[in-house]
């Protein structure tokens, strides 16, 4: 893998960020993206304090169509190539589907489907013509199995795993790498804003955000298509190939049920 420029979104905290610390370690420049600015920041200090990396920020939300083709016009307009994109923006939501919000709902759609869908359109077709860099998507576990209690969250990482693993056949051969990144439970912020606190799923056990990180950018490197980080979390997402659908929708549903 070249050294080059990539862009994280969802760059301020959990995954995103660890990641940029892997990217910063090896010497490559950083495009982030987040809505915090204050939070960016500090992540921009952070790095180059310890990596003397070049970090340049983009305060977007990328829930909003509008801001993910200002961030690509912004980009061209000061003559940023982007060599690798990691799509790590997004967030879940607990609850029945009957109860649960209808616009945090479709704001999660827009972030986990349309804003990766858009900047992976916008960004792939430069990485295939210089025949070089790649797409790192974070999906899940919750790809691999309908999600009760997260239905909507659980399909939006169908989608990424399903896109990932397309993706990748099409650019086969072209130099270009695509892997969709899918980890378990992991401590970071996205439990707390997906109200999973209470959550047997999230009681059993994470993995350090660090780790997952790690595993998932010697992965990239390596050139994978699909990487489960965790023994269990792998384990799992194997075995549902060998259940009937209804055995594995109701093990989800008892796994993640309010303890």
């Amino acid at each position: 893998m070249k050294k080059g420029t990539v862009l994280i979104t969802g760059a301020s905290g959990g995954i995103g960020k660890a990641l940029a610390t892997h990217f910063a370690k090896d010497g490559h420049s950083l495009v982030l993206v987040a809505r915090s600015a204050e939070k960016l920041t500090e992540v921009k200090q952070n790095l180059e304090a310890r990596y003397e990396a070049q970090v340049i920020l983009f305060v977007k939300d990328l829930s909003n169509p509008d801001h993910i083709q200002q961030l690509h016009d912004e980009l061209q307009e000061q003559g940023i190539i982007i060599d690798y994109l990691v799509n790590n923006a997004g967030f879940g939501l607990f609850g029945e589907f009957i109860e649960t919000d209808t616009e945090k709902e479709l704001n999660m759609i827009d972030l986990n489907i349309r804003s990766l869908t858009h900047l992976s359109k916008l960004l792939l077709p430069g990485m295939v013509e210089r025949r070089s860099g790649g797409i790192l998507n974070v999906a899940s576990s919750a790809a691999f199995q309908p999600g009760p209690l997260m239905a909507v969250y659980y399909a939006t990482k169908a989608y990424v795993l399903s896109l990932s693993e397309a993706l990748e056949n099409e650019v086969r051969g072209t130099g270009v790498i695509v892997m969709a990144l899918c980890p378990g439970p992991t401590d970071t912020g996205f439990s707390n804003r997906a109200d999973l606190g209470k959550s047997k799923l999230f009681q059993s056990g994470v993995m350090d955000v660090e780790t997952v990180a790690e595993i998932g950018y010697k992965q990239f490197k390596a050139g994978k298509t699909i990487v489960i980080p965790g023994f269990k979390n792998r384990l799992m997402a194997n075995s549902v190939k060998f259940l009937p659908r209804k055995w594995v929708t109701a093990i989800v549903r008892k796994v993640q049920a309010k303890a």
